[in-house]
């Protein structure tokens, strides 16, 4: 049996979720970097050694890229999303490095209806990616657009 939909009104201000862990290794992130961030603490551990990350860590937008997938993974995918209409702030807290088990840890900062769009409601959220010691590597604060169960329902 499929599972239901998740819809704007699935989403309360202050709830947390955590999902994952993901492994994080080191031939991501050269491949990653290879492509998308040529720099040198993202390609080799000696050059990496030398700069202010002190060793190979991910890019900044590796960091995004995954924590992209994980949100997918965790509920967009299973939800009435209809996208975003931009990212508040991100933040890198700490090199994620390879080797890495990271988890995702969602939490509702506030939740309103549309006003333009009765058929939706936007859920603010704040997305902490944490490693093993639940140390944040990085956050985002951004806005989803979810589809309402009842459109046009009192909020």
């Amino acid at each position: 049996m499929p599972q239901a939909k998740l819809h704007w009104e699935d989403f309360e201000p202050g709830a947390v979720a955590l999902y994952g862990p993901r492994l994080v290794t080191r031939e991501e992130i050269v491949a990653f970097a290879a492509e998308f961030d040529p720099q040198p603490m993202h390609l080799d551990e000696q050059a990496a050694s030398a700069t202010l990350l002190g060793g190979l860590a991910a890019s900044g937008w590796h960091s995004c890229s995954l924590l992209m997938r994980m949100m997918a993974d965790a509920f967009i995918l299973n939800s009435t999303s209809m996208g975003s209409p931009g990212v508040d702030e991100v933040n890198w807290h700490r090199p994620l490095r390879p080797g890495t088990r990271i988890r995702l840890r969602t939490t509702v900062l506030e939740s309103r209806a549309s006003n333009s769009r009765p058929t939706a409601g936007l859920v603010k959220f704040k997305f902490e990616m944490v490693d093993e010691a639940d140390a944040v590597i990085m956050t985002q604060v951004n806005t989803l657009m979810l589809g309402r169960r009842e459109p046009g329902a009192r909020a």
